[in-house]
């Protein structure tokens, strides 16, 4: 007789020594979401953000083009930028040692009475870049496979389920922060085993749940449903473009998803670890020039009121559990057939996190 598949000790969400290796190995060589493009639309506009435990700046250069770099001065590592700006040249704020938008330095006080000195070997550090849909995402491995590679045929299917992803800019940032591991918040985000009991609005207002299914795809898990009938819908979903009556999502592991409403609605999910029981969770909604849109508002004060401050409890619930001398890893309810009463893709995901700490 197989033995059930177990769910992962609490050690992996709770031990201080898992998370700094997941912050070594890990975060340090997947693709990790970075900033939206349309924050550096400009050329000499910058934003930061750190990844890994690193922080790092992307930039657009002349060309138009995105290069990323780690936050420090070759000279004596001092940070040499901060937030989001604009600006000519990069210019450390310690010596002034400056740099070009594309990382070569330009020029230093009085470095050319240093024999020897060669001013072309000098670059700030890059980073391994990509664009998926506007979206800038960066991999600390420079010998990372590309983005397609791990996500096999998502962008494609993205772009088919988001045709105007290119006028789409952010209209709003709900920033969540969760006193949980990021694995616990990430498992609750790709099963729905729990959801008709605790998000009756997504359950009964969006999603026919017992059509829920959720599918590896390399390393994206692919959620596909049908959904409720249209005339249940809580906002007008005629876009005018082809799966405007459908509802799928695109987890792109560890820390990033792409969500589509009825209507071709965008939303996303990215998430911050940052810490061995505290995570950040970012949930960003998008419309045409990041207008106004009472649409999408509505439909994203709705998420916020239901399913992320239903979510909330129950991933704080779990962490807390986790701290328990009495818990003992359950097996998971590992369904053949897939679907909505099923954690397969909790398998998959504790399958990934289990080779990035153990190997």
């Amino acid at each position: 007789m197989t033995e059930p598949v177990r769910s992962l000790a609490a050690r992996y969400y709770t031990d201080p020594a898992v998370f700094e290796v997941e912050r070594a190995g890990l975060l340090a060589r997947t693709w990790q979401f970075a900033c939206h493009a349309s924050e550096i639309a400009s050329p000499g506009d910058y934003t930061c953000f750190e990844i890994a435990g690193d922080s790092l700046f992307a930039i657009r250069g002349r060309d138009g083009d995105i290069r990323v770099f780690y936050n420090v001065c070759q000279h004596r590592a001092h940070e040499l930028v901060q937030g989001s700006g604009s600006t000519r040249v990069v210019v450390c704020p310690y010596h002034a040692w400056t740099y070009e938008l594309t990382g070569e330095l330009r020029a230093g006080p009085n470095i050319k009475v240093v024999d020897g000195f060669d001013r072309s070997a000098v670059c700030l550090t890059s980073v391994r870049v990509e664009e998926l849909l506007g979206f800038v995402f960066v991999n600390l491995d420079p010998d990372a496979d590309p983005m397609e590679t791990w996500f096999p045929g998502a962008r494609a299917e993205l772009e088919d389920w988001v045709p105007n992803w290119a006028d789409l800019r952010p209209l709003d940032w709900v920033e969540i922060p969760e006193h949980c591991n990021w694995k616990v918040s990430v498992e609750n985000y790709s099963e729905c085993y729990h959801c008709s009991l605790n998000h009756p609005t997504f359950s009964n207002g969006v999603v026919r749940p017992e059509t829920y299914d959720i599918q590896p795809q390399g390393k994206c898990l692919r959620h596909t449903t049908q959904c409720q009938s249209m005339d249940q819908m809580t906002y007008d979903i005629h876009s005018g473009f082809a799966h405007s009556h459908e509802y799928s999502s695109w987890f792109l592991w560890p820390m990033f998803s792409f969500q589509v409403y009825p209507g071709n609605v965008l939303n996303t999910y990215h998430w911050r670890a940052t810490g061995p029981e505290t995570v950040t969770v970012w949930r960003g909604w998008y419309s045409v020039g990041g207008v106004e849109n009472p649409t999408v508002r509505q439909l994203a004060q709705q998420d916020r009121d239901t399913t992320v401050e239903e979510d909330i409890h129950l991933v704080e619930a779990v962490q807390r559990g986790l701290r328990s001398r009495g818990y003992v890893p359950g097996p998971l309810v590992v369904d053949p057939q897939g679907g909505v009463n099923s954690e397969h893709p909790v398998m998959h995901l504790q399958k990934w996190m289990r080779e990035a700490v153990d190997g």
